[in-house]
């Protein structure tokens, strides 16, 4: 029995093969394995922009940052990214909160 890939968009390791496709149960994407040629290593926002180091991002959700009062609000323009690797794939100042790590799934490029 070969393994499926973890899902592309939401990296789910329950994809299931559906005639030609593999479908993910967790998000819905459907998807063809033999034209997956998508580099891992490009991060997109929230729209599927692909981002870059030094990009102006704007948070699309409020987010709870843990130790503070209060969440970073939706609308909230974030500029001079710097990409990481990891589960927090973006590093960045934001006025009030200081450094932090965001995902780049709660943004979009400005």
């Amino acid at each position: 029995m070969s393994a499926t890939p973890p899902c592309p968009n939401c990296k789910s390791p329950y994809a299931y093969p559906a005639d030609s496709l593999l479908m993910c149960p967790e998000c819905g994407h459907e998807w063809n394995p033999e034209e997956t040629t998508e580099d891992e290593s490009v991060i997109k926002d929230a729209n599927g922009n692909v981002l870059q180091d030094g990009d102006s991002v704007v948070v699309i959700k409020d987010l709870p940052v843990k130790g503070a009062p209060k969440p970073v609000k939706a609308g909230t323009k974030v500029k001079n990214i710097r990409l990481t690797d990891g589960d927090h794939n973006i590093d960045c100042k934001i006025d009030g909160f200081g450094s932090m790590g965001l995902k780049s799934e709660f943004v979009k490029k400005a």
